[in-house]
């Protein structure tokens, strides 16, 4: 799917995410990376194959100054 050089890591690849923007959708929420990934704003993921990956957002840290 990847036509640059160096190519994107594969849909199957932990890096996934580090592939390029091909199209993106701010106000939907969702980007589609050259891998064939579709990342969604709240992290979840649909791979090329159908697989949906659970958004992953990092943890809030507990006792944080306010």
């Amino acid at each position: 799917m990847c036509r640059h050089d160096p190519p994107c890591p594969a849909a199957e690849a932990s890096d996934r995410e580090a592939a390029r923007t091909v199209l993106r959708d701010d106000v939907l929420g969702w980007t589609l990376l050259c891998n064939g990934v579709l990342l969604f704003a709240d992290t979840g993921e649909l791979l090329p194959d159908g697989r949906i990956i659970a958004p992953h957002r990092p943890a809030v840290p507990t006792g944080a100054a306010v």
